[in-house]
């Protein structure tokens, strides 16, 4: 049975009425396309909030609002990473830069820095684990005689001297505060640095102290922008507010500040630009790529231009449904407007080819036109609904961004079909018809034999390739439960983007990931208890609460603080400030005689090694003074002092400061801290750190798996990504079952014929089969972006399955064959379109765009190898009346 019969006298009334009357039908069409253009301009916008794309009303989604409710200000954050070459120049910059941004309201609504604010520089040593306070101790313990000399003496003479009377002093080091090699390895490595051109600062914070605490060469600044969701980067602003204000804190004379933007929306950002970008490269690829195969195609460039019209009109009036339908698009439900471009110029194509063809049999062009419209328009109406069929079985589906596409897509292939069969014939009356290009002789360009010589190929062998099929979807069927899945956003990023170089760093670090969870308890007492069953689990390596802010062994720590106070015997908190030097020469040169003199009695490797590259960078240090014209050896020799000596008031301050910390409780922390860590509804947070890398599958797992068996509604990162996950896999696959039960159904219905309904089904699932199989051979895991490839694919699969099925059952009665029919040439010309539309977008640096185009550009390879290949083999092996004209 055949196609439900059609009015074919309607349609035919239809086409001599508009092909009498093309002005009249354009200018309809042209009066609903400005409106359609107008309300589409003034009622579509863009919103790029990812937030919840999936699954919005899932109990996991729910609890991750519970607790952005409780803790706004942590979410939807810039993480700002700030680094330098010295601890000294890293806290300062952060300084710097949260005083910019802070003044900075136009752009954020609020920057907070943790660890830079007076509460912490008061009572910071109290923070330091007991050990590491003991060692500071005793290290300031040795530096006091050095320490109170250079607060008398803050210029390059007076530290030269010190080395001088260290190096001729009874005592090892003399008055030194460290090992002498030490000091003079670092102070040489500045000095030759300095003279080179480089830009450099001695750490004198890391030659008092070894605390990774006090000597990280890395700071962050968490930042709340404001957001512009009628952009494609809703941050865009922020984010180029933060880049002048770097600018603004950089300093010529010292060493490079870097600050990489990271957090939830600086990734996001990076990816948004990103995808822009690759997305425009690919569409600039495509279209030139679909206008050559359509000129091959066609051979007829009146012909390519009346289809990328109507494609175009098409597009227009979809825009207005979105508009109408959903009103914002998000950045899945965007992708329609591929879908529409893959399967809606292939209508135009089927068209155009069979027009061409009736031609080519010197039918009469009106009646060429009419004829075409009359026997393509039940296939493709067909084509149409069966597709529309799988994509509006994504409509029910948790996730929302697929769900729409799934509605906006299947109703657009009825809008592109009916645009196609209204303009498209008027047009086709309008244009010359140019017969002369037109084929008429039955000679074919090889690229048009490709088709039938694969396909006459296998027909000889039917049996053995049909027993081979079987034999590799048993392969295959074995393969796909091996299908790997990737939901980690970060892993579909361009690795290289600063935002994802950044977050990653952060991740290799125990004390540093954001790769966290959290958990919310209402009552002080239960958050302790919980913490501590939660810090024993096997996965979680440790716990924060507000309760961790209250140092511990205060009366201990508070005594050696106390001890060093007395020790150092300074009466003020601010160390005196450097005075410039009005001739560092001589002390320059007589420490150089008195490297000369203790030189040849050392003994020790290291410390001769140390002398005398010392000794060599002081003697180039003076030939650089010599040959500087005046004033600039005074700058040269000022720029050397900073370098020696410019971070040495700074930490003596930080320490001095430290001296004056007394006892915290818990009403003592300040609020811009106790509001991160206790909610104004009374909600404590409990930060959860995991033990090992969560980028391996099973460890996030696991530890999301410990954390919930004890407190079921954890949130944050991980679970949001797991639960995502969970979500968009469940929802593909119940889609996808109803999808091919339902276009199964329909088809059966309409052809009353259950070989026909299997044969047409077949390309579909073999298909889908053999893509998944490669996904596994290729190391392609399925991940958020290239699971919407499934749709689109199932559309152009069904379309194929059609087509074909329908010329095998009408081949016995045709003269030609069915591989050099309009039909079988439209196939394969719709499936270098499409699969050109989307093969650009493998090259992308954005990874989950280029492995969209991959796993797209594999499943219209098999798509085409079961229409062309194995579904003519089977349809010979069970449909008798396939002529031997195959």
């Amino acid at each position: 049975m055949s196609f439900p019969s059609f009015n074919a006298g309607l349609l035919s009334r239809w086409g001599r009425w508009s092909i009498a009357h093309p002005l009249i039908v354009l200018f309809v069409v042209s009066v609903f396309l400005v409106v359609a253009f107008s309300y589409t301009v003034n009622n579509l916008s863009i919103n790029t909030d990812t937030t919840e794309l999936v699954a919005p009303d899932a109990p996991f989604q729910q609890n991750s609002r519970k607790f952005e409710k409780a803790f706004p200000q942590d979410m939807r954050t810039l993480l700002l990473v700030v680094e330098s070459d010295t601890p000294e120049l890293t806290k300062s910059a952060t300084q710097r830069l949260s005083r910019l941004l802070s003044a900075d309201k136009g752009n954020f609504d609020s920057v907070y820095t943790p660890n830079e604010n007076a509460f912490f520089r008061r009572n910071g040593l109290l923070y330091l684990d007991k050990a590491d306070l003991q060692d500071l101790s005793a290290t300031m313990s040795e530096a006091q005689p050095f320490i109170g000399r250079i607060s008398q003496e803050t210029h390059l003479s007076g530290f030269f001297s010190i080395i001088d009377d260290a190096l001729t002093s009874s005592d090892e080091n003399g008055s030194l505060p460290l090992d002498l090699p030490v000091l003079l390895n670092k102070v040489s490595k500045a000095l030759h640095e300095t003279m080179n051109g480089g830009n450099v600062l001695l750490s004198w914070e890391e030659l008092i102290t070894t605390s990774e605490k006090l000597t990280a060469k890395n700071n962050f600044i968490i930042v709340r922008p404001k957001f512009d969701y009628a952009k494609i980067r809703p941050a865009e602003s922020a984010i180029d507010a933060v880049r002048k204000a770097v600018l603004e804190i950089q300093e010529a004379d010292l060493p490079e500040v870097k600050v990489r933007i990271t957090g939830e929306v600086g990734l996001e950002d990076d990816e948004l630009a990103g995808m822009s970008t690759g997305t425009f490269n690919a569409s600039l690829f495509s279209v030139v790529v679909v206008l050559g195969i359509l000129l091959i195609a066609y051979r007829s460039v009146f012909l390519t231009l009346a289809t990328l019209i109507t494609l175009a009109l098409g597009m227009v009036f979809c825009g207005a449904f979105a508009a109408v339908a959903v009103k914002e698009l998000n950045l899945i439900s965007i992708a329609f407007a591929v879908s529409n471009i893959g399967l809606g110029v292939e209508y135009a194509i089927h068209f155009c080819l069979r027009y061409r063809d009736n031609l080519g049999h010197h039918i009469h062009k009106d009646r060429a036109i009419i004829g075409t419209l009359v026997s393509t328009s039940p296939s493709l109406l067909l084509c149409a609904g069966t597709t529309a069929i799988g994509l509006y079985a994504f409509i029910p589906t948790d996730y929302q961004g697929v769900s729409e596409l799934g509605l906006l897509a299947g109703t657009s292939l009825f809008i592109c079909l009916l645009v196609t069969l209204i303009v498209l014939p008027v047009m086709l009356k309008i244009i010359p018809t140019q017969i002369k290009h037109l084929p008429n002789t039955g000679k074919y360009s090889s690229i048009e034999h490709l088709p039938e010589k694969l396909a006459l190929l296998t027909l000889h062998h039917a049996k053995p390739i049909a027993i081979a099929v079987g034999i590799l979807a048993v392969i295959a069927s074995i393969l796909v439960p091996q299908v790997e899945t990737d939901f980690n956003p970060l892993n579909l990023r361009d690795p290289n983007t600063e935002s994802v170089v950044a977050f990653r760093k952060l991740t290799q670090d125990k004390d540093t990931t954001p790769m966290t969870l959290t958990v919310l308890v209402k009552d002080a007492e239960k958050t302790k208890a919980l913490q501590q069953k939660l810090g024993k689990l096997a996965s979680v390596d440790k716990t924060v609460s507000l309760f961790d802010f209250q140092p511990t062994e205060q009366e201990e720590k508070l005594a050696l603080i106390e001890e060093m106070d007395l020790t150092m015997g300074i009466q003020t908190r601010e160390f005196p400030a450097l005075k410039m030097d009005d001739n560092p020469l001589p002390a320059i040169s007589h420490l150089l005689k008195t490297i000369d003199a203790v030189l040849p009695k050392k003994t020790d490797g290291q410390e001769i090694a140390a002398l005398t590259a010392f000794k060599a960078e002081l003697q180039d240090l003076l030939l650089e003074y010599g040959t500087r014209l005046q004033p600039y050896n005074r700058v040269f020799m000022d720029k050397v002092q900073t370098v020696l000596l410019g971070t040495l008031p700074q930490v003596m301050d930080e320490l001095l400061g430290g001296f004056d910390a007394g006892e915290v409780t818990l009403a003592d922390i300040p609020s811009d801290i106790t509001e991160r860590w206790l909610s104004k509804d009374g909600w404590y947070r409990i930060q959860i750190y995991p033990k090992k890398d969560l980028n391996d599958l099973g460890d996030l797992e696991n530890f999301i798996t410990d954390v919930q068996s004890l407190e079921p509604e954890a949130t944050d990162l991980p679970i949001l990504y797991w639960e995502s996950m969970k979500a968009v896999i469940g929802a593909f696959k119940q889609a996808i079952t109803i999808a091919l039960i339902t276009i199964a159904l329909v088809l059966f219905s309409i052809r009353r014929n259950l070989t026909d309904t299997l044969l047409i089904m077949t390309p579909l699932v073999l298909a889908g089969l053999f893509t998944m199989a490669s996904t596994v051979l290729t190391h392609t895991p399925i991940n958020f972006a290239n699971i919407i490839a499934l749709p689109l694919l199932l559309g152009f699969g069904v379309d194929n399955g059609i087509h074909m099925v329908e010329k095998l059952r009408h081949s016995v009665s045709e003269e030609q064959n069915i591989y050099q029919s309009s039909t079988a040439r439209a196939m394969f010309y719709g499936a270098l379109t499409t699969s050109s539309s989307f093969a650009g977008l493998a090259f992308s640096s954005h990874q989950g765009i280029a492995s969209m185009g991959l796993v797209i550009t594999m499943g219209i390879f098999w798509i085409m190898v079961s229409t062309f290949v194995i579904l003519p083999v089977f349809s010979k092996l069970l449909l008798k009346d396939i002529g031997p004209g195959l």
